[in-house]
């Protein structure tokens, strides 16, 4: 253990080098330290007698800490920043106080570990006799004969594996697991509570780094702040989470595009995932990237065998549960559950789609790459009609499968997401039907007068009875369509060239007592 060479700020904000002309002291300390206390007065004395003769210099390992102490103690000298750890680390610290001697080079002569009273004594008389200096002024029997000193912050579990990877030129800056030989990895990350159930990628340094790759990000940049237990979503953090779902370096972009989206207010991912009924995120991605990366928007677009397709969405939804905290049985209270939870993300057939894309809908350029994220509790259910030979017929179909979200009673509660596979979308195409008409054509065919969606002893759901009490006839043959607003039914374009299914996700709640869709543009690219 040697004396390393550094430049650290005192108090007061002046910077201080070692070595430097002379003979020096180098003591580390810690303010919660019991130890480092008990030589506080000790160093002080030293200080005096010795200052004029040496360099003396007095590293804390915390910036608040050093201020308790210069506080408390009033020392004659001024406690050098070492905050950041760095050189406490450098210099290989294991426990403080740690006091080195050093010559007019810097290099180290004697170290004293902790405190006993004989050796700090005897170093005392050495010193004092060697630069012809005064003994300080000092009770040494009315010190303790020993104390251990405490660990030093360096060390801490927490806290070593980041400055070794700074010391190594490292980006990765989590704390590594070790595990013995014999263990089995994957079992490893299940008994942890890392999994989703499914077996996990071993997230080893080289392949984080190889994650990391994909994007032009810092490691270290904090994307957004997660609930419930308001974690830190750093971009390193993202690429392990992406590297145990089974992601390729090329899908970072999106996902820490998702992963932004989802932690805003709006999204409010936190009532999201606590709410008992089983709400999860569901992704569209549109734009350029959809081709370059390979995600599927045909055959089996909402379905298993696409890589990215389904290891985006599982590491969104493993970082919701290993950053956020957000765990079944724990915060996250669904009464069922949703296989959606495991993941749910896709890219629209823009190419297939005769209106606007979503992306370009929500104001974005068609170049743009961009994702979306609604708020579902059940989906993709299917919607056959091979029947239908007109626009309108197809989407009363559409509208009739739409009514049961919640329940056919259930009316303004939600919102949905509609996706129209390509055969349908030709039928609607033979009538020139646009968005706007299908919207308007689901809303006609759901409106019921508000008399015949009261709740009564048949059926508990529906409109209010007390509510309904209080209403006129006139009222009550109001005409209330499925949906509070024609904006609440999204709609994409996905699926395979054969098949009259289109598929359909039902919402949560909307607006902000629930969750509100956010479109995000992939800015890294």
């Amino acid at each position: 253990m040697q004396a390393v060479p550094f430049s650290l700020s005192d108090s007061a904000g002046t910077d201080v080098s070692f070595p430097g002309s002379r003979a020096g002291l180098v003591c580390f300390i810690k303010e919660d330290c019991p130890t480092c206390r008990e030589v506080m007065p000790v160093l002080g004395a030293l200080y005096r007698s010795l200052s004029s003769v040496i360099d003396f210099h007095v590293i804390g390992q915390t910036r608040e800490g050093n201020t308790v102490l210069e506080e408390e103690f009033s020392p004659p000298f001024s406690i050098l920043d070492d905050s950041t750890l760095k050189v406490s680390f450098a210099t290989d610290i294991d426990t403080v106080p740690t006091l080195f001697v050093t010559d007019e080079t810097g290099e180290t002569r004697q170290s004293l570990i902790g405190f006993v009273r004989e050796e700090w004594a005897s170093l005392s008389q050495e010193l004092t006799q060697a630069h012809s200096a005064d003994a300080p002024d000092l009770d040494w029997e009315a010190l303790p004969e020993w104390r251990p000193g405490c660990g030093s912050l360096s060390v801490d579990p927490l806290i070593a594996d980041r400055l070794r990877a700074e010391s190594e030129n490292s980006p990765l800056r989590a704390r590594k697991i070790e595990i013995a030989a014999g263990d089995d990895e994957v079992e490893f990350m299940f008994d942890q509570g890392f999994s989703d159930g499914l077996p996990l990628v071993p997230p080893t340094p080289e392949r984080v780094l190889r994650m990391l790759s994909g994007t032009n990000r810092d490691p270290q940049e904090v994307l957004a702040t997660m609930p419930p237990n308001m974690g830190e979503v750093t971009v390193e953090k993202v690429a392990i989470n992406a590297v145990m779902a089974g992601c390729r370096p090329e899908y970072m972009p999106v996902i820490n595009t998702i992963v932004q989206a989802i932690c805003t207010n709006e999204y409010n991912i936190h009532g999201v995932m606590a709410t008992t009924m089983g709400a999860s995120p569901v992704v569209v991605v549109n734009g350029p990237i959809r081709e370059q990366i390979g995600m599927n928007m045909k055959l089996g677009a909402l379905g298993q065998g696409n890589r990215a397709n389904a290891t985006i969405g599982r590491a969104v939804r493993l970082v919701i549960r290993n950053v956020g905290g957000a765990r079944p049985g724990e915060t996250e209270r669904s009464t069922l559950g949703n296989p959606m939870k495991f993941t749910m993300c896709f890219a629209e057939w823009e190419e297939r789609n005769p209106w606007t894309p979503l992306h370009v809908e929500r104001g974005y350029d068609k170049e743009d790459s961009v994702v979306t994220v609604f708020t579902m509790t059940s989906g993709p259910t299917l919607i056959v009609d091979q029947d239908s030979r007109t626009a309108a017929g197809l989407a009363a179909t559409m509208g009739s499968c739409l009514e049961a979200a919640f329940s056919p009673r259930s009316h303004f509660g939600t919102d949905c997401l509609l996706v129209v596979a390509p055969e349908h979308i030709d039928t609607l195409m033979r009538d020139n039907y646009s968005k706007a008409d299908l919207r308007a054509r689901i809303q006609e065919v759901t409106s019921r007068p508000i008399r015949d969606l009261v709740a009564d002893e048949d059926r508990g759901t529906g409109f209010p009875a007390k509510m309904a009490a209080n209403m006129s006839d006139e009222q009550l043959e109001k005409q209330l369509p499925k949906f509070k607003s024609e904006e609440d039914i999204h709609i994409v374009v996905a699926g395979s060239e054969a098949g009259k299914f289109s598929g359909a996700f039902h919402g949560w709640a909307t607006g902000e007592i629930g969750s509100i869709s956010v479109s995000r543009k992939i800015e890294e690219l």
